[in-house]
C-alpha cells in the first residue's frame, strides 16, 4: 500500500522582501513619471504605464513563495510554488540517502552540519520551532536540507531509517 503525505508551508517575508517591494515601487513610480516626458513614446504613455504597473504587480507577487513537501513511500519531494502560478521541483531524494534527520535546535546540528556549504533552506523561516534538517550527498555534493515536516512524515522516515531519524 502506498503511503502519501503532503504539507504546504508559506515562506515568511523578511526585511529583504520588504526592501525589494519598496525598490520595485520606487523604480516603477519613477519610470511612470518619466514616460510622458520622452517625446518618442509620450503618445503611448498610458499603454506603457499600464505595462509598468503590470510588471510591478508581477514582480511583487513573485515574492510570495510556498514550499510543498510530498512524502511517497519514503521519497521526499519538495516543490517551490511561486505566487500560486509557478511550480518547480527543488529537491527529490529517498530517505535512505539521508545521513541524519533531526530538529535544527538539537545537539545533532553540530559543527559538521553547520559547515556544509550546499544549503537548501526550504522553510517558512529558520527561526521556526518546527524546522528539521537532513544531511545527504545530493547531486554529488554534500548537502543540508532544512524543512518543516509534520509528525506523520517523520514517522514514515523512521520506518525506513530508524537509526537516522531523531524526533
Amino acid at each position: 500500500m502506498d503511503v502519501f503525505m503532503e504539507k504546504i508551508v508559506s515562506k515568511k517575508k523578511d526585511a529583504k522582501d520588504h526592501l525589494i517591494t519598496v525598490g520595485i515601487l520606487v523604480a516603477g513610480g519613477t519610470a511612470m513619471l518619466f514616460v510622458p516626458i520622452i517625446p518618442i513614446i509620450g503618445s503611448m504613455a498610458l499603454i506603457i504605464d499600464a505595462g509598468i504597473i503590470y510588471l510591478m504587480y508581477y514582480l511583487i507577487t513573485s515574492r510570495n513563495v510556498e514550499f510543498e513537501y510530498i512524502v511517497t513511500n519514503g521519497d521526499l519531494d519538495i516543490d517551490k510554488i511561486t505566487s500560486k502560478r509557478k511550480r518547480k521541483r527543488v529537491f527529490s531524494a529517498h530517505c535512505k540517502e539521508f545521513d541524519v534527520v533531526a530538529k535544527l535546535n538539537s545537539d545533532k546540528y553540530d559543527n559538521e552540519a553547520r559547515n556544509i556549504r550546499n544549503r537548501l533552506e526550504l522553510v517558512s523561516t529558520l527561526q521556526s520551532p518546527d524546522v528539521y534538517f537532513a544531511t545527504l550527498t545530493y547531486k554529488g555534493e554534500r548537502t543540508i536540507v532544512f524543512f518543516e515536516p509534520d509528525e506523520r512524515m517523520l514517522n514514515s522516515f523512521k520506518t525506513f531509517i530508524p537509526r537516522k531519524v531523531f524526533i
